[in-house]
């Protein structure tokens, strides 16, 4: 178990309340009872809390893998090497091959399976040098009122998910995070580049790459949460915080980014007045949420 003292405190690093230290223990425990296990690791705040815990429990038993593509900005590589290092895990990286696949590239709804079952692919390849392993993701309660076709792919090839076993909402793992002063404790989620792409149109590289690059020009204007999602015709709609609205659209600016984006390879430039909301373009998506059925709207 991970030892350290327990009481109620509202500083997000202070020690634990007693029932996200007993999730904690849980957590501990179910790891350690898969004696090796390798986590699908992509640098997000869950999968670090896993790998965390993971390298904890298990030492070197424990391995984090994340797989590499055209969908993962090179940034977020860079910070899931930075954090692998920090915790102490043993890092691999995998090379995946989705842009390969037509039913990827096509860009449906459940595109997102056709990643996941890449990736659980590759990484079983990893269990001929780590035999015995669990795949293990970083899945936690909250992602099953989504739609979240990877956790199909997930249950297909036998992945488990820790958190959800142990009942960590998406709160608990911040906290925990927090309280292991992981610097990723309040990062904003940040799915892949292909996720911002509309569905129904195509998935390449280039446009992935059109999308990295503005939104580090973005963040580069100080903003922390945003989306910049394509739309047919080289439309760029931007999801801002509603507080950061006024200021995009003041003129000096929103000239700036406009010119900036067709120099990145946008024709439109759009400022989306609703705000910045993670998922919005699953709205285009009659979802069940048990899987039995998805269509485009």
């Amino acid at each position: 178990m991970f030892a350290d003292s327990v009481k109620t405190d509202s500083d997000p690093f202070a020690s634990l309340q007693a029932d996200l230290a007993e999730k904690r223990d849980r957590l501990a425990a179910l790891l350690e009872s898969c004696g090796r296990v390798v986590v699908a690791y992509s640098g997000g705040v869950d999968s670090v809390v896993v790998a965390k815990a993971a390298h904890l429990a298990l030492g070197e038993r424990a391995l984090a893998a994340t797989g590499v593509s055209a969908s993962l900005a090179p940034t977020e590589l860079a910070e899931a090497r930075r954090l692998a290092e920090l915790i102490g895990i043993r890092h691999e990286l995998i090379e995946t091959t989705e842009f390969e696949q037509p039913a990827y590239l096509a860009n449906a709804p459940d595109r997102c399976y056709h990643c996941k079952t890449e990736l659980y692919t590759r990484l079983e390849t990893l269990l001929e040098r780590f035999p015995d392993a669990v795949v293990v993701n970083g899945a936690n309660l909250d992602d099953r009122g989504d739609y979240r076709p990877g956790m199909i792919a997930a249950a297909e090839h036998r992945v488990r998910s820790p958190l959800v076993e142990c009942e960590f909402t998406k709160a608990d793992v911040r906290a925990l995070a927090a309280h292991w002063r992981l610097p990723v404790w309040d990062k904003p989620a940040s799915p892949c580049l292909s996720s911002r792409i509309a569905y129904g149109e195509q998935v390449t590289p280039e446009r992935t790459a059109m999308i990295d690059r503005a939104e580090q020009f973005l963040r580069g204007l100080g903003l922390r949460e945003l989306r910049v999602r394509y739309h047919k015709g080289d439309l760029a709609r931007l999801e801002v915080p509603l507080d950061a609205l006024p200021r995009l659209a003041d003129e000096s600016l929103r000239t700036q980014i406009v010119a900036e984006l067709r120099r990145i390879g946008f024709q439109f430039v759009t400022l989306d007045l609703e705000g910045f909301r993670s998922g919005s373009l699953n709205r285009l998506v009659e979802i069940d949420v048990a899987g039995s059925s998805v269509r485009g709207a």
